[in-house]
């Protein structure tokens, strides 16, 4: 991981001193978006959580990624029970279409395949995720100013189906969300800040996401996400590159079950991010890392190590 982390750091200093012109860029850099999608504490049937749900090099696109998250969480409800790993794997097809010059639809069809290792053995669960659908609508932008800032001010809200198998049994754990679905509608409200000058560029977030009851008269604590993104594009040859550092932070409440808050399940975690997209003519790739700064998950029962992001894009 340090590794990956070392390459990241090397790219994106030897990108932002190239100097080259972007003005050949072979895709749209006009938009750049790295909202913030749901994901239940401690990474339940998450789409990406702060990974984000859009690409920072095409307007348009569809594609696939692949992220992993990774936790360690107590094999029980005392301060000595044992620590366990938790992987959870997510392979997705995810876009981005447009329907007007200002509206724009994002679509999440995830596949979860996560793991986890206990005393007693080690336990599996895979299958269709939850599939969520988001619209956004730019309500301002400016054009080209004296000063050389462009701003762009858009907002939206979408909708989570619970096409994801959600067991009951699972949340005798410790963290109730190895599952691959919530088992209830979810619904989100996002607005984004953007801010460029020249080849630099700051992306502001904020995400709240509301959640419901399932049949399992369960249900996961509404979440809020919020994240900032420095970037900077530039031209290698005939290939664009786009660093990106920042940081990204989320907030639980408590899950509840028959309307009651259950114990240890609300929590925090701001985390630290690096990654870097690369695109040549239509296709594009690129890979994210999360590190978290600091943590207070299910009372400290459930620690993340880390998250780690991959994608493949076509565009459109």
């Amino acid at each position: 991981m340090n590794r990956i982390l070392f390459g990241l750091v090397v790219l994106f200093s030897s990108s932002v001193f190239s100097g080259n012109d972007p003005k050949t860029n072979p895709f749209s850099t006009k938009q750049y978006f790295s909202l913030l999608e749901e994901c239940d504490a401690c990474g339940c049937s998450a789409n990406g959580g702060s990974m984000g749900f859009s690409s920072m090099l095409s307007d348009n696109f569809i594609g696939i990624r692949y992220f992993h998250q990774s936790y360690q969480s107590r094999d029980g409800v005392f301060n000595n029970s044992p620590w366990i790993d938790e992987n959870f794997n997510t392979a997705q097809i995810w876009g981005r279409i447009p329907v007007t010059n200002k509206l724009e639809v994002t679509v999440l069809v995830p596949y979860h395949f996560h793991r986890r290792v206990k005393s007693s053995g080690t336990q599996n669960v895979d299958g269709l995720g939850d599939i969520t659908l988001m619209a956004l609508y730019r309500i301002f932008q400016t054009k080209d100013t004296l000063s050389g800032f462009k701003h762009r001010i858009l907002v939206g809200g979408g909708i989570k189906a619970p096409t994801g198998k959600f067991d009951s049994a699972n949340n005798g754990s410790v963290n109730p969300s190895f599952q691959v679905g919530t088992g209830g509608w979810d619904y989100s409200l996002t607005t984004e800040y953007i801010i460029r000058k020249g080849n630099w560029g700051l992306n502001n977030a904020l995400n709240y996401i509301i959640k419901t009851e399932n049949d399992k008269n369960y249900k996961f604590g509404n979440q809020f996400n919020y994240g900032s993104t420095l970037f900077y594009s530039t031209m290698i040859k005939k290939v664009i590159v786009v660093p990106q550092v920042g940081v990204a932070g989320e907030t639980f409440q408590a899950n509840q079950e028959f309307d009651q808050d259950v114990p240890f399940t609300k929590g925090d975690i701001f985390f630290s991010k690096i990654g870097v997209e690369v695109g040549y003519r239509k296709f594009s790739t690129g890979i994210n890392a999360m590190l978290p700064i600091n943590q207070n998950l299910t009372g400290g029962r459930v620690e993340a190590n880390y998250r780690l992001g991959i994608h493949l894009n076509y565009s459109l």
